[in-house]
């Protein structure tokens, strides 16, 4: 076959021991032969020969040769054939090359493969059996058919003596997937049925069996191994279609980006299945066409150029293609995927001030306020670590009045006031900013002179208001100075030295309204008379709230407090405790402690004299004063036994100040005749209280007499609730068959009060809710709640006897009735109207005929006398 040819498979048939010879158009220089049989090898002269000595069992030996060409990469396939040659044939006389007679396509030539050695001449030698070692079976995939198309004939030397069928079994014949492969039975002839695809099953291993016309075994098994030869059908195909990576910006050469792969369904083995990656077009072309470059064989992209700048070119699209083939463009099949390259961003762009000078002014003792904006330029990515921006102040601000904050959203730099400042002494600022990112600077980069800049702050001028410079001013002095004493000067500073501004002064609180001060400057005076015992005086001090006011534009004000200690002085006397008290009327049974309250304090208080003065004479006579300790005596009686009353004792009380004051205050002592434990009797305290014995006897009578009524309603209440309770019914309920009304705790007139409201017995027909009640007891006035009582139904005409039945089962079902109140109340025990279900009582006629027997009515009391006479003929009272 010559490589010049298309590229295909070309079928050569050659007779053994011919051989066969491949030549290109510029002859076998550069051309490379394979096959793919491990018996025939071909030279790279192109020559066709064994590899060892062969036996071959049939007329023909098929394998494929592979040509390839260094110069082109061109390939070409060739299946050949080796005819056995007959030792008696014509197939002598072929020569080098194609056979002189090319077998009919339609019967091809014989390929029959015997398991044993045909027999040799008489001479004696005979076959020796040996199972059957049948060569693998090449066929190729997506072959064109005919089909069935043959692959190879089967066959028993015994097939000689008697008629052998022939089998195989398997995957591909007897096994899913079926009917792939088929036998002729009886020729033995095996066949592939339809196109072959290597991608779907790259092998098949069958077993040949052949029997006799019985089913007997013939031979043993056979393996039949099939390889479908594979063909460059599949393209490679990358895992994805866009591929994402990124690398550094200013990235040296060399530096691994990312990888990309493809796979090819054909055998990998074999040129169809080995991938080669190149890169066809990088957009966009900057700083470099070929900034990247792909590893061939493992898809590795890496950076094979300088220059990678996010600033100017933050990413890149590569156009990656995949060829098998081992990557020969012009037989190879190829694809194609995206691999998209980020730049990312690393700080190699210090941030710079958009200006070198900035302005701002701020007023004075103003706080938090922002008074100049920070503005830079950074051109790495935003709002990552590379381009925030940090600012410090670094010279201009020794006292800390300032801070500069970071803007997040604008990355500004606000500078902040954050310690107050004072126009009396700084009137101005220079402050010197520097500005660098969160991420320090990449290797090699170096903070540019922009990086800095100068902020000059004007400090404004605003009205302060005045001061007190000791505020809570504490004084000392004495209670009881003289109206108009000067106590101090409470004077207040303005702190704007440069206005020339006066300050007034006034009162903000005075709460006893004891002060005055000098509205120029500022002197306080006593308006009355400090008492430090008044109620506006806490812990010895009285305070008062000043205000100061400047007659700036616009005015302003400051507070101050004044704090006066005043030092007490003995100016108030004693008071004696108790002002009233009880005491025996006979001596040494008890005694009264007295002391002495004072609204001043030590050393103006106690210890405290206790005297009892000499006018008049019947003080001493009757009293004494004895004395316990300084804030302490007793008062006692003097005499015997003093009649019961009550006495005024006027008594001195002396403090210890300096000039000591006395006061003389009066207690009121009861005396009163006491029982053995010392305490007052109540008759005792009653004489006290200066009534006479008259007054006392008369009073208790009164007593006497108010208990005794009291006594008497008791008893009259308790015995009218008594004969509520014990109240009976004229008659017994068992003897009364008449429906009366009941009221119960209620006083009438007797039996005779009779007046009724005799409507209420009946049930108007106009009220259906009132019809539709069962019979029964039933209030008019309330629905019971719980199960109403039901009663058994009595005749239309019922007899006399069931009356009485009937009023006590009312009876008992209204004392049963839980919603019953516990109170007069009236009860509906039947309507006895028209449409009644109790019948007529015309039977009652007062006409004495008839065979009705009313003797019973004699049995039913007094009350049915009058009745019992009427019908029964009896006397009447």
């Amino acid at each position: 076959m010559s490589p010049c040819e298309p590229p295909g498979v070309t079928e050569l048939y050659i007779c053994v021991p011919d051989t066969v010879k491949f030549s290109s158009c510029l002859g076998t220089k550069g051309t490379h032969y394979e096959t793919n049989s491990m018996d025939f090898k071909v030279g790279a002269d192109g020559t066709v020969f064994a590899t060892r000595e062969l036996r071959i069992p049939s007329e023909q030996v098929a394998f494929t040769v592979t040509a390839w060409d260094h110069q082109t990469a061109e390939r070409w396939d060739a299946a050949v054939r080796l005819l056995v040659a007959q030792t008696s044939s014509t197939h002598s006389g072929h020569k080098k090359g194609k056979k002189n007679t090319v077998p009919d396509p339609v019967q091809p030539p014989k390929d029959t493969l015997l398991p044993w050695p045909q027999r040799q001449s008489s001479n004696g030698l005979r076959r020796q059996k040996r199972d059957w070692v049948i060569p693998p079976i090449n066929v190729p995939e997506n072959s064109r058919g005919p089909f069935p198309q043959q692959l190879v004939r089967i066959r028993s030397d015994k097939d000689n003596d008697i008629p052998i069928r022939y089998s195989i079994t398997g995957v591909g014949a007897d096994q899913p997937p079926m009917e792939v492969f088929s036998i002729d039975s009886m020729s033995g002839r095996m066949y592939v049925t339809r196109p072959m695809d290597r991608e779907e099953r790259a092998s098949y291993h069958l077993r040949a069996h052949a029997v006799d016309m019985n089913g007997n075994k013939v031979e043993n098994p056979i393996d039949l191994y099939i390889y479908v030869i594979d063909m460059n059908d599949n393209r490679p195909e990358f895992l994805n279609q866009v591929y994402n990576g990124s690398v550094d910006e200013g990235s040296k050469p060399g530096t691994y980006v990312m990888t990309v792969t493809a796979n090819d369904a054909d055998d990998a083995t074999t040129a169809n299945g080995m991938v080669r990656y190149r890169i066809v077009t990088q957009t966009p072309q900057s700083p470099s066409q070929n900034m990247f470059t792909i590893n061939s064989e493992t898809g590795d992209i890496v950076t094979v150029a300088a220059g990678l700048d996010r600033e100017k070119v933050q990413q890149y699209m590569v156009i990656i293609q995949a060829t098998d083939m081992e990557g020969n463009l012009n037989y190879g099949l190829s694809n194609t995927a995206t691999a998209i390259i980020t730049v990312t961003d690393v700080n190699d762009n210090p941030p710079e001030f958009t200006a070198s000078t900035y302005a701002g002014e701020v007023p004075e003792n103003r706080v938090e306020m922002v008074v100049a904006n920070l503005t830079v330029m950074d051109r790495d990515q935003p709002h990552s670590p590379n381009w925030n921006a940090v600012y410090r102040i670094i010279s201009g601000d020794p006292s800390g009045h300032f801070s500069v904050r970071t803007d997040p959203t604008t990355n500004e730099g606000m500078v902040t006031v954050v310690k107050a400042v004072d126009y009396e002494l700084n009137r101005a600022f220079m402050l010197t900013v520097m500005v660098s990112n969160q991420a320090p600077l990449a290797s090699g980069i170096q903070m540019s002179f922009q990086s800095t800049a100068g902020v000059t702050i004007s400090v404004m001028d605003i009205n302060e208001a005045p001061y007190f410079p000791s505020n809570h001013k504490l004084i000392r002095l004495e209670e009881g100075v003289p109206t108009g004493t000067v106590l101090t000067t409470f004077s207040a500073v303005d702190p704007d030295r440069f206005m020339q501004q006066a300050v007034r002064y006034s009162k903000l609180s005075d709460p006893a309204n004891w002060l005055h001060i000098n509205a120029t400057n500022g002197q306080i005076s006593t308006a009355a008379v400090l008492d430090r015992e008044s109620l506006y005086i806490k812990n010895n001090v009285y305070e008062a709230t000043f205000l100061a006011a400047d007659n700036g534009i616009p005015p302003a004000s400051g507070t101050g407090t004044l704090q006066i200690y005043l030092i007490d002085i003995n100016d108030n006397a004693p008071e004696l405790l108790p002002k009233e008290a009880q005491v025996c009327e006979k001596p040494s049974l008890n005694a009264i402690n007295i002391t002495a309250a004072d609204a001043d304090v030590d050393p103006n208080i106690g210890p405290y004299v206790f005297e009892l003065p000499f006018v008049p004479a019947s003080v001493r006579n009757n009293w004494t004063v004895t004395r316990l300790n300084g804030d302490y005596a007793q008062l006692s009686l003097r005499v015997l036994h003093l009649e019961a009353g009550v006495y005024d004792v006027p008594i001195t009380v002396t403090d210890s100040g300096n000039p000591p004051l006395s006061h003389t205050s009066i207690i009121k002592v009861k005396v009163c005749p006491c029982d053995d434990n010392g305490d007052c009797t109540t008759v005792g305290a009653v004489a006290a209280a200066g009534l006479g014995t008259g007054a006392i006897v008369a009073i208790l009578i009164c007593i006497v007499m108010l208990l005794t009524m009291v006594l008497l309603f008791v008893v009259w209440m308790k015995r009218r609730e008594k004969e509520r309770h014990t109240k009976q019914l004229l008659i017994d309920p068992e003897d009364d068959v008449r429906d009366n009304i009941l009221k119960y705790d209620e006083e009438g007139g007797g039996e005779e009060d009779q007046d009724y409201d005799l409507s209420q017995l009946q049930q108007p027909e106009a009220m259906e809710h009132v019809l539709s009640k069962a019979p029964g007891v039933r209030r008019v006035d309330e629905r019971p709640v719980g199960a109403e009582p039901q009663y058994p139904v009595r005749p239309v005409v019922p007899h006399p006897g069931d009356i009485g039945d009937f009023i006590n089962e009312g009876l008992r079902a209204a004392d049963n009735d839980p919603t019953a109140p516990p109170y007069d109340s009236l009860l509906v025990f039947d309507y006895e109207g028209s449409g009644s279900t109790a019948g007529s009582v015309s039977s009652l006629d007062s006409s004495s005929s008839g065979d009705q027997d009313y003797d019973y009515l004699n049995d039913w009391g007094p009350r049915f006398k009058k009745l019992a006479d009427m019908y029964g003929g009896g006397e009447e009272d």
